[in-house]
């Protein structure tokens, strides 16, 4: 499994702005290993983020997104002590779900 993600959620005013670091190894399917074999593809196909269980973000990715994925999004209507809850689904099935508190 991989390691959580790193999450800084932060608010001014009522404009929350969330930082996420993936860990993630996001193969391409285009390289190959030291045998010549082609390392299959695994990579995070959507991320869904939401704000007290109301959805904030969507993204759908290919296997061009870099190694360790960072993504920074705005959103408002947000308030100090507000959970946000970041999920993604890869191209082999796995899920990862952290929460951070709004700050």
């Amino acid at each position: 499994m991989p390691d959580p993600m790193r999450i800084r959620a932060t608010i001014q005013d009522d404009q929350a702005t969330i930082r996420i670091l993936m860990s993630h190894e996001m193969e391409t399917g285009q390289r190959k290993d030291a045998a010549g074999n082609i390392v299959p593809p695994h990579f995070i196909q959507s991320v869904v983020a939401t704000c007290n269980g109301r959805p904030v973000f969507r993204a759908e990715w290919g296997p061009a997104v870099s190694k360790n994925p960072y993504v920074q999004f705005q959103f408002g209507g947000a308030k100090a002590g507000d959970k946000i809850q970041i999920t993604w689904v890869d191209s082999k099935g796995e899920t990862r779900t952290d929460e951070a508190v709004i700050r």
